[in-house]
């Protein structure tokens, strides 16, 4: 089997992952979320005790071997001389947004589905959502990231990394990040406000990474 095929097969398994992953995220911050707050009360429960388990063990692997697809693939465009401030920043973001599931939204989100014994449900829910949140907010220009690394004439495979453009798109990323963790949603509380704040996130990550 040739190094071409086994890139190849990586790059369809990423994808493959990624959009389950991403499907589930945008599932509960489009759907679930406001079915969560119109359910009937036996409803609510039901979903809660059945649905949701379900949906979050899909979404936890489906990260899981996205990003370890992901580092796989890493290595590879890094070993070919491809890596590229896109990608950089695509995979900056994308190990975050692993590390929010696995350690901030899947513990969080045990307890505030009572599937394990203990701890405050409404403040391990709201401590999940924000994750979520900041996950949406990040998968748009994550996913910029990932296109523009290969296909972007000018910006993508064989450009050097570095420079004051990557530096003020990691800070940003950073600090978006810490809010994630103990910050407010703000303009994330609703759907079209994250959706806003993700498409104006990658047109900032775009701005800073053509033009400084």
């Amino acid at each position: 089997m040739t190094m071409e095929f086994i890139n190849l097969l990586t790059r369809w398994g990423h994808v493959l992952f990624g959009i389950t992953w991403i499907g589930m995220l945008y599932y509960f911050n489009f759907v679930q979320g406001g079915y969560f707050k119109q359910a009937t009360a036996e409803g609510l429960a039901d979903a809660k005790a059945k649905l949701a388990p379900s949906a979050l063990w899909w979404f936890r692997w489906g990260a899981m071997w996205t990003f370890v697809t992901g580092i796989i693939l890493l290595g590879m465009v890094h070993g070919y001389g491809q890596l590229n401030n896109y990608i950089v920043v695509g995979a900056t973001m994308g190990t975050l947004m692993a590390a929010n599931v696995w350690m901030i939204i899947w513990p969080a989100q045990k307890i505030a589905l009572g599937i394990v014994e203990g701890g405050d449900k409404a403040a391990a829910g709201a401590k999940a959502l924000l994750a979520s949140r900041t996950n949406t907010l990040f998968s748009a220009p994550m996913l910029f990231g990932m296109f523009a690394g290969p296909h972007y004439p000018g910006y993508g495979y064989g450009t050097a990394v570095g420079g004051t453009g990557l530096i003020v798109a990691l800070v940003i990323i950073l600090a978006l990040e810490v809010n994630g963790l103990k910050g407010k949603q703000g303009p994330m509380t609703t759907v079209k406000g994250v959706i806003g704040s993700s498409l104006a996130l990658t047109a900032v990550m775009i701005g800073a990474l053509n033009f400084l």
